[in-house]
């Protein structure tokens, strides 16, 4: 019996709303609303394009680049850099990593421009290749490497020796 569209989607969704969701919060730098928007318009645009998904190699991969330009068409919006004040929301305890260390990466990640921290995220977060990356994001491979190479020295600017006060724990 064949899938219908929809169960196939439904399919493909479950396997991948984590990982764009994780993909999400990096890029956001830890703005777990904003990821979850993110998450849902990306998912949103994949179902309504999903009956062409047989011409595409490979949905995972576009998925991660539609959520890479749904994120930066939101950041060119005047309302992105708008934060709200107040008490945190509450977050299921994470017992995996060292806390601090998360704070102090997404603080380093929020500190560069929104290019740049989607070329940090999918060149050393999904590991995608320095080609694959350029196609998600529509330029060179050569600004990619560009970008890689000055994200990578304003992220070691901004945690200066923290990172390896952190490391030596």
């Amino acid at each position: 019996m064949r899938k219908s569209r929809a169960d196939e989607f439904l399919e493909f969704a479950a396997a991948r709303t984590g990982q764009l969701f994780r993909s999400a919060c990096l890029l956001t730098s830890g703005d777990t609303h904003l990821a979850e928007d993110l998450t849902q318009e990306t998912l949103g645009r994949m179902y309504a394009m999903w009956g062409r998904m047989a011409r595409i190699g490979n949905p995972a991969a576009y998925a991660q680049t539609v959520l890479v330009r749904t994120f930066l068409s939101h950041q060119r919006r005047r309302s992105a850099t708008e934060r709200p004040l107040g008490e945190l929301p509450d977050r299921a305890p994470d017992d995996i990593g060292d806390p601090a260390l998360r704070i102090a990466l997404l603080d380093a990640l929020a500190g560069l421009a929104p290019k740049d921290r989607a070329v940090v995220v999918l060149r050393y977060w999904e590991d995608r290749s320095i080609e694959e990356t350029a196609d998600a994001l529509h330029v060179s491979s050569a600004a990619v490497r560009t970008r890689s190479v000055r994200a990578l020295a304003k992220l070691r600017e901004r945690l200066g020796g923290s990172i390896t006060e952190f490391a030596a724990r």
